[in-house]
């Protein structure tokens, strides 16, 4: 688990084909590596990723064509900067909200405008997300832990402040640029509550749909 603040940049530097999966070699900058042992976990631009070896700069971690279908990670080459951040301790303050470090979903970077001292940007979210993405809400994006400032449609907007810019890799953002995207997991979990004695039946997920919520009393249907 984590909390979407990020504690260092790193970078890329081995990506090494492996039976079909990928093994990734990542320089850890300022990240402090004196209390990561093998088989923890470290959140690299939002993807948990568990550490297989590791030294003082660098660790270590396999990625399965799971995590490659999923994340942008199949189109990285090395040299990519990437947020760090380490698995959570029961102590750890927290700041940001809850972040599981599993990708939903990859989406594009449309527009980066600058507005005072501030960076706007604006961002396409995969459609099937955009249901989970509210305005003021949280939306974790390369693993930085960041508020929603407007939506529109699958569009979503980041108002990103001078220090956020500086301590992650979004400073580096363009048009075009590809970005990790985990939704909040509260919003997952509630829509599967919903779905109530529903969820057990099997087949592909299912939606709720304005016709399910009515069906189940959460909307009157136009009674008063």
């Amino acid at each position: 688990m984590f909390t979407g603040i990020i504690q260092a940049v790193g970078k890329i530097n081995a990506i090494q084909p492996v039976e079909g999966d990928v093994r990734l070699t990542v320089a850890t900058g300022k990240l402090d590596m004196r209390d990561v042992a093998l088989g923890d976990s470290i959140a690299t631009n939002g993807v948990c990723l568990t550490v297989v070896e590791f030294s003082d700069s660098h660790y270590v971690a396999d990625l399965s064509s799971e995590t490659l279908k999923r994340s942008g990670f199949a189109s990285y080459q090395v040299g990519h900067r990437v947020n760090l951040e380490k698995a959570m301790l029961a102590s750890t303050r927290f700041g940001g909200h809850i972040v599981s470090g599993h990708v939903d979903g990859v989406g594009q970077v449309l527009s980066v405008q600058s507005t005072a001292r501030a960076v706007e940007i604006w961002i396409q979210a995969p459609n099937e997300l955009a249901k989970y993405i509210a305005e003021k809400g949280s939306i974790t994006v390369d693993g930085v832990s960041l508020t929603v400032n407007d939506v529109d449609g699958a569009r979503f907007k980041l108002t990103l402040v001078p220090h956020t810019l500086k301590e992650t890799n979004i400073g580096d953002y363009q048009s075009g640029t590809k970005v990790n995207l985990e939704v909040d997991v509260v919003a997952r979990y509630l829509e599967r509550l919903l779905l109530g004695e529903k969820a057990a039946e099997p087949g592909p997920g299912k939606d709720i749909s304005l016709a399910f919520l009515a069906e189940h009393g959460y909307l009157n249907n136009g009674r008063r």
